[in-house]
């Protein structure tokens, strides 16, 4: 029997293989058995609404300057306030895209909605329940029946090591020239929540204050060294006056606070999806061998157990940000987000949400990802989230005092205990 173990653990080695961190890792195969990203339909917030579409059940409206993109924003619920503006040219629509003319990213905790001034079409990345997320586009040009195209072409550039590996979106800091194209020999960085501000948003606009803390956004350079150079211009902006003709998009602002939104979001949902794909591709290839070897269905080795657990821990650090860097002075936005952003999802009985902010020392007031709530980590496989409750629970009552969740403070674990509680992802005690 002991033999037979050993086998299993060794197999299924190859696709829970130990390594460093998911930074950077592997790309892992969209169209494994367990996964079949290319094969299976979608079931996005985008394909829902291309299905209301072809039934004629809803109706996309045409802008004469914006083509279907308030429509679109309107029936997928993306707030227009989350506008963030790009200039560097890191699209498919690259040619199009310049400082005076950047690209504007809308979102919500589902989706990303790109446009392009004078561009052909909207680009779209949704959060798939399994698959992890899928691109499509949606052609500007005014017809009776708009439709939505699924892209995985877009997987040349979205599944990669900055994505972790998936499907996936990034947040991507460049030093930009005049044109808006990367200088290349600069080097760039890929943001989150963890990354110093100092390294943030090169190739971005950028509107809300952040006193004396800086960043890259909203500046040309000739080359890296520039970036140490003082540029006030750049700093603190509260309109765009200057930089662009603000009123050509949907909103005059890039505001900061969105863009920090972003950035969590973005590796949190690779994250998600990460862990999720490796663990269904683990528990096919045990299954296999479970039927090859005659062993139980549902065995599984403590080599596998091991793996999955420390997929598991990894979502549940960085969903508490407890690498998050920390703020050294105030940040505020200049739009209407950070309100909007509040005014939605699940409350507890004191009226508290994960989506409150604090803007002082960090991003949120209770440091633990609104993305908790989504579909994509509700579907996680069952002994993921087993998990990931458990350790929760064990980190939030204090019982793991561990220096990994030391930054945690007894008040925020107690807070966040309580709010995961009432709104009913965590079991009550």
């Amino acid at each position: 029997m002991q033999s037979k173990f050993l086998w299993v653990a060794v197999a299924v080695g190859v696709a829970v293989s130990a390594y460093a961190g998911l930074d950077g890792s592997y790309v892992l195969p969209v169209d494994h058995e367990a996964i079949q990203y290319s094969k299976l339909p979608s079931s996005d917030a985008v394909s829902r609404l291309q299905t209301r579409l072809a039934e004629k059940r809803t109706t996309l409206e045409y802008h004469p300057d914006f083509g279907y993109l308030p429509s679109v924003l309107k029936q997928l619920g993306v707030p227009v306030s989350s506008q963030v503006l790009v200039f560097s040219r890191t699209s498919f629509q690259a040619s199009r895209i310049s400082p005076k003319n950047p690209r504007a990213l809308y979102f919500n905790d589902e989706l990303a909605v790109g446009y392009v001034r004078g561009g052909d079409v909207l680009e779209l990345a949704a959060a798939d329940p399994r698959l992890g997320v899928v691109f499509y586009t949606l052609d500007q040009e005014n017809t009776v029946a708009p439709a939505f195209k699924r892209q995985d072409s877009c997987l040349q550039c979205h599944a990669s090591g900055s994505t972790l590996g998936v499907p996936g979106l990034v947040v991507r800091s460049v030093y930009p020239d005049r044109t808006g194209m990367p200088i290349f020999h600069a080097g760039s960085f890929v943001t989150d929540h963890r990354s110093k501000l100092e390294q943030r948003w090169g190739g971005w606009y950028v509107t809300g204050t952040h006193g004396e803390q800086r960043h890259l956004g909203n500046r040309i350079f000739r080359d890296a060294a520039d970036a140490k150079a003082p540029d006030a211009e750049g700093l603190n902006r509260k309109t765009l006056d200057g930089l662009i003709d603000s009123g050509l998009w949907l909103e005059p602002h890039s505001d900061i606070v969105a863009l920090m939104v972003l950035e969590h979001q973005t590796r949190m949902q690779n994250l998600i999806t990460r862990v999720g794909w490796e663990v269904r591709m683990a528990l096919h290839q045990a299954e296999a061998l479970n039927k090859a070897l005659g062993e139980p269905p549902g065995t599984m080795s403590d080599t596998l157990m091991k793996r999955i657990n420390n997929l598991a821990e990894e979502l549940v650090r960085h969903m508490l940000f407890t690498d998050e860097a920390p703020l050294t002075g105030p940040v505020a936005g200049t739009s209407r987000f950070a309100e909007e952003y509040l005014s939605v999802g699940p409350r507890d009985r004191r009226g508290r949400s994960l989506r409150e902010f604090d803007l002082k020392r960090r991003l949120f007031r209770y440091p633990c990802s609104p993305l908790v709530y989504s579909a994509a980590y509700r579907n996680l496989p069952p002994v993921v989230l087993e998990h990931v409750r458990r350790r929760l629970a064990q980190v939030l009552s204090g019982q793991d005092e561990s220096p990994a969740f030391a930054r945690l403070s007894t008040d925020d674990r107690t807070a966040i205990r309580e709010i995961l509680t009432d709104t009913k992802v965590l079991a009550r005690q």
